[in-house]
Parts: structure tokens; C-alpha cells; sequence
């Protein structure tokens, strides 16, 4: 009998994980300024992006997707502010402290100076918010791998 309700407990569990994901696909292409940041980042137009951004986290300083993706374009930028960075990251985890994008990039951040102490920080709150694993994790264990690989040479 356990058999038989194990596929449909395992179901019910990964339920609110799909929809979260698919209600984040959904805000992200009907926010105007979510979809204006991702069109100059794909372009990699990071000061355009970020432009968008500061003005987004103005004039909605409560949206932690704003704070989250401003620092992302900052960082990738061609001479990050990190301290920025570090302060708007921070601001969209305190705002939504779940919010896996944010949990991802501050950790890359991290990286870049040096902290990997700070970014496996990041990667263990992904593990725990990642039940069943996610692209977030992935990537900031991939990062991490990479980053001490080098540090190894």
C-alpha cells in the first residue's frame, strides 16, 4: 500500500515548487520593466539594464526581483560597484528571504571577491530551500566547483 501513495505524496510535494516557478516565468514576462532589463541584458547591455533597474528599485523599493536583478546587472557590468552590489543583493534577501535568484547571485558575487566561505553560505540556504533541487543550486555549486578548482592550480 506505502507504494502506492508514495508517487502521490512525492506529487503533492513538488506541486507549489511548479507553481512557483511558473508564477515567476509569468511575472517576469508581464512586468514592463522585468521585461525591458531582460531584453538590454540579453543584448548584454548592462548599464542599460541597470538603468532600468535603478529607477524600477526607486520607484518600488519594496520588489526584491528589482533589487535582485539592478545588482545582477552591477556586477556584470564592466567595473561593478561590489559594495552596491552587496547592498541591493542583500536588500532583496531581506525583503524575500526565500528568493532563490538572489541566493544564487550573491554567492557568485561573493566569489568574485574571494568569500567562498560566504557563497557555500548561500549554497547551503539553496540546498535547503531546493527540496527536490533546482537550477539556482546547480549553478552556484557549479561556480563554487570552478572557483576552487582554479584556486587549486
Amino acid at each position: 500500500m506505502k507504494a502506492i501513495f508514495r508517487p502521490l505524496i512525492i506529487a503533492l510535494l513538488a506541486f507549489p515548487v511548479a507553481v512557483q516557478a511558473a508564477d515567476d516565468a509569468d511575472s517576469a514576462t508581464s512586468d514592463p520593466v522585468l521585461q525591458q532589463a531582460r531584453e538590454a541584458t540579453s543584448r548584454k547591455d548592462y548599464a542599460a539594464a541597470a538603468k532600468i533597474l535603478r529607477d524600477a528599485v526607486a520607484k518600488a523599493p519594496a520588489n526584491a526581483g528589482y533589487h535582485n536583478l539592478y545588482a545582477y546587472t552591477v556586477r556584470k557590468g564592466p567595473d561593478p560597484n561590489m559594495d552596491l552590489v552587496f547592498r541591493h543583493y542583500n536588500e532583496a534577501l531581506r525583503l524575500e528571504p526565500k528568493h532563490r535568484g538572489a541566493h544564487e547571485y550573491i554567492g557568485e558575487a561573493y566569489l568574485m571577491v574571494g568569500n567562498v566561505q560566504k557563497a557555500r553560505e548561500h549554497l547551503t540556504q539553496l540546498d535547503r530551500l531546493c527540496f527536490f533541487g533546482c537550477e539556482e543550486y546547480s549553478s552556484l555549486k557549479r561556480a563554487v566547483a570552478e572557483y576552487e578548482a582554479k584556486r587549486a592550480r
